[in-house]
C-alpha cells in the first residue's frame, strides 16, 4: 500500500529561509499572516490531508465516478471528505474576507495546492475549480453577482465550474459555437454544448456555478467575439436559496486513463439563463484571470504526484533486497543489498529529487510574487512581481506537468513489476500524471504562448528581467567559496538560454515555423535555467546557515548535495536543448505529408 507524507520540513525551509515569508505580513490586509500562523495553517491541512484525503485516492479511482440519468455520484468517502473540507475552512482560506474568505495569503493556498495534488489529485479539482470561479468573479464581475454567488462558492456549500471547450474547438476557442441571447429581464440565454468539462456533475454540492464561454448573435468573428456567463444549475431565489433548475444537464461523462475519482462532464445548455461577466465580447480577458490560475495549479499537480511518487520509491529503495553493491556488500548479514546502492536507481531517485525540490522552490517564488503583485505598495515591485508571475505561467504550467510525469514513470520504473500493479500504487500516479500535459492549455501550446507572446511582451521586458535576476544571482554566487563552480555552470546555461532567445528573435520574423518548432525545446531550457536559479538560492542559504550552525545540518548539507547534482547532472541537458533550437525549422517542416 502507498503512503504520504507532507513534506513541511521542505516546506518551511523554503518558506522561511529561502522566500522570506514574513514579508507577507507587512502587506496592506496580511498582517495577522505572520510566518508562525501561516506554519500552523500549513501543519493543519498536511493532517486533512494525510488522514483525511490520501486514504480515500486509491479506492476513489478504483471505484470512479458513477453515472445515472443525469447524475453524478462521487466514490465513497468523497462526500464526507469534501464536507469536513468546507467545514475546516479550506475552500475560503485565500478567498475575500467580505465576502466569507479568510483572506490569508494566495501564497497558503498555492502550499496547500501542491499537498492536496499529492494527497489526492481527483478530490483536490472539485474545490480547485470552486477557486478559479471564485478569482475571475472577484476580477470581473458586478457586485450584484458577487453578493449573490461568491460568499456561497467561498464556504463549499456551491461549486463552480470552466466551461470552455467544445468538440468541434478544442483550443482554438475562436470557433466555439455556443450562443447567448439577451432576454427582455437583463439576463440570456445560452444554448450549446460544451465538453471535458471537469466537475461539471457531482453530488458535493448543492449547487454548481458554471463560468460558460458563448457568443452573442451580434458578436465579431474569432476570440474578439467571445462573452463569459455565469450558468448556475440551480437559479438561486432572492433570498439565496435554491430555486428552479436551470436549464444545464451533463449528458455523459468520459471515460478517462486517470483521475478517475473526478467527474470529466459533456454539459448540454438549452436555453438556460445566465448572466453576464465583464463586458460584451471581452470574454476571454475575463476567463483568463481563471485560466490562468487553473495553469499554475495544474503545474502543482505536476509536483504534488511527483512528490508523492518520489516517497514511495524511495521508500521501496530501501527496502528492496536485490543484488549487490559493485563496490562490496551493505547488508552483509542479509540475502542482498537494498536497490538503493546500485548507481542507476540512486541516480533516478536523485533526479526526481533534485528536480521536485527545485520547482517547489520555483512555484513558490511565483506564488510569493502573486501576492507582492496585488498587495504591495510600491508599484515598481507591483510591476516587477507581474513580469515574473506572467512569464513564469507557462513555464510552471509545463515544465512542472512535463516533468511530474517523467519523474512518475522514473518512480514506476524503481518498483519494478510491483510499479505495474495497482497494490502499490504508483501506476495510478503515472496515469493521473498524464493529463496534467493535456488540460488548460496543452503544454505545447504553453510554449507557444511563451514564445509568441510573453517573449516580446512589453518589448522584452518580462524576459530581460528574468536574465537579469537570476545573472545578479550568479555574480552574488560566483564570490563565494564553494558555490562557484554552480554559478559558472548556471552561468553557461543562461548564456545558451540567451542566445536562443536572440535566435528566435532573428529567425521568426523571417519564418513563424522557426518560432513554433523551437518553442518547447525553448520553454523547457527556460526552465532548466529557471530551476537551476532556485538551486543557486537553496545551495547558498544552506552555506550561509551551515556557516553560522543554525539549522540541521544533515538536512542543509543533503541540500548541498542535492544541488551539486543538478548542476553537474541535470543543467547540462541546456546545451542539448540548445542545439535542438539552432538546428531550425528545416528537420521537421521539410516533409510532406505524403512523407509520413
Amino acid at each position: 500500500m502507498p503512503a504520504y507524507k507532507a513534506p513541511l520540513d521542505e516546506i518551511r525551509f523554503l518558506l522561511h529561509d529561502v522566500h522570506d515569508i514574513g514579508q507577507l505580513a507587512q502587506l496592506p490586509g496580511y498582517e495577522d499572516a505572520t510566518p508562525e500562523m501561516i506554519d500552523e495553517v500549513l501543519a493543519g491541512g498536511a493532517t486533512f490531508c494525510e488522514d483525511v484525503l490520501f486514504p480515500i485516492n486509491q479506492s476513489g479511482d478504483a471505484e470512479g465516478v458513477h453515472f445515472e440519468h443525469g447524475a453524478v455520484r462521487t466514490p465513497s468517502g468523497f462526500r464526507e471528505a469534501y464536507t469536513r473540507y468546507a467545514a475546516d475552512g479550506w475552500t475560503a482560506v485565500s478567498a475575500d474576507a467580505n465576502y466569507g474568505g479568510q483572506g490569508l495569503p494566495e501564497m497558503v493556498r498555492f502550499v496547500m495546492e501542491e499537498m492536496l495534488c499529492s494527497a489526492n489529485l481527483s478530490f483536490s479539482m472539485y474545490p480547485g475549480l470552486s477557486h478559479g470561479a471564485v478569482s475571475a468573479l472577484m476580477s470581473h464581475g458586478s457586485e450584484e453577482l458577487k453578493q449573490r454567488f461568491l460568499p456561497r462558492l467561498i464556504d463549499g456549500s456551491w461549486g463552480g465550474t470552466m466551461c470552455l471547450t467544445e468538440a468541434q474547438a478544442g483550443t482554438d476557442l475562436g470557433i466555439i459555437t455556443t450562443k447567448a441571447v439577451p432576454a427582455e429581464d437583463g439576463t440570456y440565454r445560452i444554448t450549446g454544448q460544451k465538453i471535458f468539462i471537469s466537475a461539471g456533475e457531482h453530488d458535493l454540492t448543492e449547487n454548481i456555478v458554471h463560468l460558460v464561454l458563448a457568443k452573442l448573435p451580434d458578436a465579431p468573428g474569432g476570440t474578439k467575439g467571445i462573452s463569459l456567463f455565469l450558468v448556475p444549475k440551480f437559479i438561486p431565489t432572492a433570498d439565496g436559496g435554491l430555486g428552479a433548475r436551470n436549464g444545464v444537464t451533463c449528458g455523459s461523462v468520459e471515460h478517462k486513463m486517470g483521475i478517475k475519482a473526478s467527474a470529466t462532464c459533456v454539459l448540454d445548455f438549452d436555453n438556460a439563463t445566465g448572466w453576464m461577466v465583464g463586458e460584451p465580447h471581452k470574454g476571454m480577458r475575463a476567463m483568463f484571470v481563471m485560466m490562468n490560475g487553473a495553469r499554475l495549479a495544474v503545474g502543482l499537480q505536476g509536483l504534488g504526484l511527483s512528490e508523492v511518487a518520489y516517497q514511495n520509491a524511495l521508500a521501496y529503495a530501501k527496502e528492496r533486497l536485490q543484488g549487490r553493491a559493485l563496490t562490496g556488500p551493505t547488508n552483509p548479514a542479509g540475502p542482498a543489498d537494498p536497490i538503493l546502492v546500485h548507481p542507476d536507481v540512486r541516480k533516478g531517485l536523485l533526479r526526481i529529487k533534485a528536480l521536485n525540490e527545485g520547482m517547489r522552490s520555483l512555484a513558490y517564488a511565483v506564488g510569493i510574487r502573486i501576492d507582492l503583485e496585488h498587495r504591495h505598495a510600491d508599484a515598481a515591485v507591483r510591476e516587477e512581481a507581474e513580469d515574473m508571475v506572467a512569464l513564469m505561467t507557462p513555464v510552471i504550467k509545463a515544465f512542472l506537468t512535463d516533468k511530474g510525469f517523467d519523474n512518475t514513470n522514473i518512480a514506476l520504473q524503481t518498483l519494478g513489476g510491483h510499479g505495474y500493479i495497482r497494490e502499490y500504487g504508483v501506476e495510478q500516479y503515472v496515469r493521473d500524471a498524464r493529463i496534467a500535459q493535456i488540460y488548460e492549455g496543452t503544454n505545447a501550446v504553453q510554449a507557444l504562448d511563451l514564445v509568441g507572446r510573453k517573449l516580446p511582451m512589453e518589448g522584452g521586458r518580462l524576459v530581460r528581467r528574468f536574465f537579469e535576476i537570476v545573472k545578479r544571482e550568479i555574480d552574488a554566487a560566483a564570490a563565494v567559496d564553494g558555490l562557484e563552480d554552480h554559478a559558472k555552470a548556471l552561468g553557461a546555461s543562461l548564456y545558451q538560454l540567451q542566445k536562443a532567445t536572440m535566435l528566435l528573435a532573428e529567425r521568426g520574423f523571417a519564418n513563424p515555423d522557426e518560432v513554433g518548432a523551437a518553442a518547447t525545446e525553448y520553454l523547457h531550457l527556460m526552465g532548466y535555467v529557471a530551476v537551476g536559479w532556485q538551486w543557486l538560492r537553496i545551495a547558498t542559504v544552506a552555506d550561509e546557515k551551515l556557516a553560522a550552525g543554525t539549522g540541521d545540518r544533515r538536512f542543509l548539507e543533503a541540500k548541498q548535495k542535492t544541488a551539486r547534482f543538478y548542476f553537474m547532472r541535470l543543467l547540462p541537458e541546456t546545451a542539448t536543448l540548445l542545439a535542438a533550437i539552432q538546428s531550425g525549422s528545416g528537420p521537421i517542416m521539410a516533409m510532406d505529408a505524403t512523407d509520413f
